[in-house]
Formats: structure tokens, C-alpha cells, sequence
């Protein structure tokens, strides 16, 4: 059995880790596809996506680390926990 190429992560970092994550795979599509609705996909431009996307994802990662705790009790009143 081959060894990991890095070493993971404690399981308390889940909770930053996984709204990283998450806030760079949204904000990338979300600012993808008002860049596209707004420059068309002729007047697209790598740099222009790109730029959005970095204002995006730097409001998107802190603002999913603030609401979280608030989602989950959100979810937990609409779905059976046991």
C-alpha cells in the first residue's frame, strides 16, 4: 500500500474546510455566469472572470463561515436528526 502524498488534516477543520470549498466552487460558477450574462460569450475575457470571481469568493468564504451555524439549525428544524 502506497503512502499519502500529504498529510490530512485534523477532523476540526472540517468546519473550515469544507466552506472553503464550497465558497470557491460557488462563487466560480455564480461569477461565471454573470460574467457570461453580462460580457456575452464573445466579449468574454479570462481576466475580467477571473477578477469577479476573486471579489466574489472573498465575500462568499467568510460569509458561509458566519451564516453556517444558522443554516444548520435551519436544517435541523425541516430534517429528522436521530
Amino acid at each position: 500500500m502506497s503512502k499519502p502524498v500529504f498529510k490530512k488534516l485534523p477532523a476540526s477543520a472540517m468546519a473550515y474546510v469544507m466552506p472553503l470549498i464550497l465558497s470557491i466552487i460557488m462563487s466560480c460558477i455564480v461569477s461565471l455566469i454573470s460574467t457570461l450574462k453580462s460580457s456575452g460569450f464573445s466579449g468574454f475575457e479570462l481576466p475580467v472572470w477571473l477578477a469577479a470571481w476573486a471579489l466574489s469568493w472573498m465575500v462568499a468564504y467568510p460569509v458561509l463561515l458566519l451564516i453556517l451555524p444558522l443554516v444548520r439549525k435551519l436544517t435541523a428544524l425541516i430534517v429528522e436528526t436521530h
